[in-house]
């Protein structure tokens, strides 16, 4: 029954004013954006593009492609028809040929007509001609022909008026059109209708607003060469870089933070081994200064013991030279030697063969707290680096 009623309400607007046109079609759902495509070629001269435009059946709204029409008499021009949003509903308003081009609702359909008027032709001495920079001719060669530059103000937006539409209204030379004589859609127009209609590729709710016939050179042909396809609308905000920009200077900085760290962490462990070393450096050095003899000197206990360890490790096994070579690096950089006294000579007396050290492990168990005193065991290591040496 709702076929019937809708089919009943098309055949009256065939034959109704465009006044009460626009009330036969009414619904409370807004159509869907435009897509976007490409006009196909020119099929011959004296034919005039007429735009294609949402269209609502019993299963929703559908595209009806546009095409390129023989106008029906010399002189008329073409006013699309549009959705406008009217007393809480969305009325269709049917397009119309006439000596002048009328309001429709401010739409942007291209190709000419970009919300008001038409700029891609007129007629000239009863001849079309052609507006070449809104034009596609192909390979038909149009010799009357003319170059206006169109500005486009890219808008997707199908309808007027009501929330999201167009707020545009009919100028003064728009109103004096609708008072004109018009002409209903040509046969051709309403075969392109009835077609798109039967065709459920090209309903919203199948193509999504991407239909795979969205224009064809000729009406009523819908396969075959002369048929566009609506292409992917190009997504157009290009800012969403710049806010990534000043992320980079925040990388930088905490790039930079490991960077200064690791300066930071490698000097404590640098500063431990040092008040470590010098207990450790001192004990083999000062063990070979009392087996010469039991004096000693503190001014030269640094500089005479590298040498001395150096010489023993030649006598003695590899191994035993090893570690005097690694002791002997480290007091250099090691400033407090005094202190470790004769306690440092304990570890390692079993590598000398005299019994002489083993006093020394008495006196050193005797003396840990004695060591910063002003006991003069620096006269003994005086006396053991020249023994040694001669």
């Amino acid at each position: 029954m709702r076929r019937l009623l809708f089919i009943i309400g098309l055949l009256a607007a065939l034959v109704v004013s465009p006044v009460t046109q626009a009330q036969i079609i009414s619904i409370t759902i807004a159509p869907p954006e435009l897509p976007v495509y490409e006009q196909p070629p020119l099929p011959a001269p004296g034919y005039i593009w007429t735009p294609g435009y949402w269209a609502y059946g019993p299963d929703g709204y559908y595209w009806v492609p546009g095409t390129w029409v023989e106008p029906p008499a010399v002189g008329l021009l073409w006013t699309p028809g549009y959705w406008a949003w009217r007393e809480g509903v969305y009325a269709w308003n049917t397009g119309y040929w006439g000596p002048r081009v009328g309001f429709y609702g401010g739409v942007n359909y291209g190709f000419g007509y970009g919300g008001v008027g038409y700029e891609g032709g007129h007629w000239d001495n009863g001849v079309l001609a052609y507006n070449r920079t809104v034009n596609n001719f192909g390979s038909v060669n149009v010799t009357n022909v003319y170059s206006t530059t169109v500005i486009n103000n890219v808008t997707r937006v199908s309808f007027n008026g009501g929330s999201g539409g167009i707020t545009t209204q009919p100028m003064a030379q728009e109103r004096v059109a609708a008072q004109d004589h018009h002409v209903t859609p040509a046969p051709a127009q309403i075969q392109q209708q009835h077609l798109a209609s039967t065709n459920r590729a090209l309903l919203a709710s199948e193509n999504h607003g991407r239909p795979a016939i969205a224009a064809t050179a000729k009406p009523g042909e819908f396969t075959g060469k002369g048929i566009v396809a609506a292409r992917e609308a190009k997504p157009g905000p290009a800012p969403l870089p710049q806010p990534v920009a000043p992320k980079a200077p925040a990388n930088n900085a905490v790039a930079n933070k490991p960077l200064e760290s690791k300066p930071l962490a490698a000097t404590p462990p640098a500063n431990k081994p040092l008040a470590n070393d010098p207990p450790a450096a001192n004990k083999p050095l000062e063990n070979r200064a009392s087996v010469g003899s039991e004096h000693a000197a503190p001014t030269n206990g640094a500089l005479p013991k590298p040498p001395n360890a150096v010489v023993r490790p030649e006598a003695k096994p590899l191994n035993a030279a090893a570690k005097p070579a690694n002791v002997a690096a480290k007091p250099v950089a090691a400033p407090p030697t005094p202190k470790p006294g004769a306690v440092a000579a304990v570890p390692r007396l079993p590598q000398h063969p005299p019994a002489a050290p083993a006093p020394h492990r008495v006196a050193a168990a005797s003396h840990p707290a004695s060591r910063p005193a002003s006991h003069p065991p620096a006269a003994k290591r005086n006396v053991s680096p020249h023994n040694e040496a001669h």
